[in-house]
């Protein structure tokens, strides 16, 4: 009988050995669930214009898939220099959609993946209080107007500036109070933020960014007198060749739809 309950009880104790053996094993082969992009990389070409919202959004995915997002920000004519020279963009974002179109008929872009992010709205910026009464296109022809403008040849509001003006017949009209052509839409604010200038054409969103709270105001271009663009965004056939297409996708689509950031920093977004 003795031996009986010895038989069992080292049954028994076997038994548990093994079960928690196999338990133990379970969990050590449970495989753990990494981020999507884990340890993977791409890099951003975007107008400058958007670098409020474009960091903001580049955290968010970094954080969400474990990517690492490395961005250059330039004039769109810059960064469209990058990617016609180096192939250094996966993903391209300029402030208008003739740089998109260039960069589709040289077949730098993925046709299927661009998309529309936000309508692009020029207007005017003075500074506090207006002091040069600036109310129209028309007034920025008034003597002893400084007018500061974006570069034609270098980036997006430039380019659109120049649209609106020629539209109007006031280009020629206004060249004689430009003090500056600046390359960059973010230099222009710095001239009306400082009282450099007493007028400028700027992107309409940039009046939330905080070094504009209090020291510019904004007046609107008339519809029929305006030009509104979009912001388009696209995945460009060197993040096909540099084997970052995925991730390149995942960003690409990712900043389309997170609209709820674009509209924090005050952009329209796309509704076509």
């Amino acid at each position: 009988m003795k031996s009986t309950k010895a038989l069992f009880l080292m049954a028994v104790l076997i038994g548990a050995v093994i079960g928690a053996g196999c338990l133990g094993s379970t969990n050590a082969s449970t495989p753990t669930k990494g981020k999507s992009f884990e340890g993977q990389t791409l890099t951003v070409c975007s107008g400058a214009g958007m670098i409020k919202p474009m960091n903001e959004l580049i955290k968010m995915f970094e954080n969400e898939t474990g990517a690492k997002v490395a961005v250059q920000y330039g004039g769109s004519s810059d960064i469209f220099g990058v990617l016609q020279t180096t192939c250094g963009c996966d993903v391209f974002i300029p402030g208008a959609w003739y740089y998109m179109e260039q960069a589709m008929k040289n077949g730098y872009i993925l046709n299927g993946t661009v998309a529309n992010l936000t309508y692009h709205i020029p207007v005017i910026a003075v500074p506090a209080g207006n002091p040069k009464g600036i109310h129209s296109l028309k007034d920025l022809t008034k003597p002893g107007v400084r007018v500061v403008l974006g570069d034609p040849k270098a980036c997006a509001i430039g380019k659109v500036t120049k649209k609106i003006l020629e539209k109007d017949g006031l280009w020629d009209k206004v060249k004689p109070n430009v003090v500056t052509f600046a390359p960059t839409v973010n230099q222009l604010l710095i001239y009306i933020t400082t009282g450099q200038a007493d007028a400028a054409i700027i992107w309409e969103d940039m009046v939330t960014w905080a070094q504009s709270k209090g020291k510019i105001e904004v007046v609107q271009i008339p519809p029929n007198e305006n030009l509104i663009k979009t912001i388009p965004t696209a995945v460009t056939t060197c993040a096909e060749k540099d084997g970052h297409l995925k991730v390149a996708e995942a960003f690409n689509a990712f900043i389309a739809n997170h609209t709820e950031v674009w509209e924090e920093w005050g952009f329209k977004p796309w509704k076509g």
